[in-house]
Parts: C-alpha cells; structure tokens; sequence
C-alpha cells in the first residue's frame, strides 16, 4: 500500500510542476512581453528624468565651487594688500 504521505508528496510536486509550467506560459505570453518592455520603457524614462536631474546638481556645484574659490582668491589677496600696508605704515612710523 502506499502511504498517504507519499501521496502527498506526489500531489504537491505534480501540483508545483503544473503550476511552474502555466507560470512559464504566461510570463512568456504576448501580453505579459508587452507589460516587460512598458515597464522597461518607464524605467528608461526614469533613468533619463534622474540623469537630467543628476547633471543639473553637478552643474550647479561646480558653478558654486568656482564661486567659492574666486571668494577666497580675493580674500587672499586682500588679507596679503592689508598686510603690506600694515608694513609700509610701521616703516613709517619708525
């Protein structure tokens, strides 16, 4: 006889083996193809919106960058104006 946990056994793998082969159907199907490659168009879409995003960010860090520097290449430049003139006052003075 067999044992009805053997049946069990054999009912799930033949239960998992027509559920996996009607799965391969439809994820292989037309309409199914037609949602991969929409969902694929979306996720083109996205990456295209970010990028735009990404390069307008980076444009905008470099322009803040250059400010930056610019602010202290004068600031230096003033600090060296300020002391030259500190030295050219304390040579007059003595």
């Amino acid at each position: 006889m067999i044992s009805v946990d053997l049946m069990k056994k054999a009912a799930l793998f033949a239960g998992g083996v027509l559920f996996g082969t009607a799965g391969v159907k439809i994820l292989s199907s037309k309409d199914a193809k037609k949602a991969y490659v929409q969902a694929t168009a979306a996720v083109l879409r996205a990456k295209d919106c970010v990028m735009d995003t990404v390069t307008t960010v980076q444009e905008n860090a470099e322009d803040v960058l250059a400010e930056a520097k610019e602010i202290n290449e004068k600031r230096q430049e003033e600090e060296i104006y300020d002391e030259e003139t500190e030295e050219q006052e304390d040579e007059k003075c003595e």
